[in-house]
């Protein structure tokens, strides 16, 4: 009885040897059997991917099994996630609202106006506001962003905030 030599897919040759042999066949089995929208070049990749990772624990006798079950999983596993994506899809969204065409139109004009102030605000109160309110950094980020002290940023956005209160009604925020 002959001794099986130990030697593992993490050798370069081997690798290399296993991808030429195989990486054709892989990709044929992936195409007839799944068709081209499975993408059979990029998961004939992957799967050889998995097998590099996964070197160590696969023997050159054994890589041949484990390039087809892990091509195989890997599509049913994208067909499956497909599955799930039409599944949501088919989901009535939301095609009607409780609100008004009128409601609807004012917030439009808000908006309208509100971005108006905006753009016509000194640059360092709508910068400072801006990075507080819609990107909800905290007052000591931005102070080390624009290079100010807190305090400075305390009353760029507080002034930022009356200049809007002063020209649009209605206007708060929290």
């Amino acid at each position: 009885m002959e001794k099986e030599l130990e030697t593992h897919v993490c050798e370069e040759r081997i690798f290399e040897s296993i991808y030429r042999k195989l990486s054709k066949s892989i990709h044929d089995f992936l195409y007839y059997k799944y068709g081209s929208n499975c993408n059979p070049n990029d998961t004939t990749q992957e799967a050889f991917l998995k097998l590099w990772k996964n070197c160590g624990m696969v023997s050159p006798s054994k890589a041949k099994s484990f390039l087809f079950t892990v091509a195989n999983n890997l599509v049913l596993n994208q067909l499956k996630h497909e599955k799930v994506k039409l599944k949501y899809q088919k989901i009535n969204t939301k095609t009607h609202t409780n609100e008004s065409p009128e409601f609807i139109m004012q917030e439009a004009e808000f908006l309208e106006k509100y971005n108006s102030v905006l753009e016509n605000m000194k640059e360092e109160y709508r910068v400072a506001f801006l990075l507080s309110k819609a990107e909800n950094k905290k007052q000591k980020e931005i102070a080390e962003m624009l290079e100010i002290t807190v305090k400075v940023v305390e009353y760029r956005v507080h002034r930022a905030f009356m200049i809007l209160k002063e020209q649009l009604e209605g206007f708060s925020i929290k």
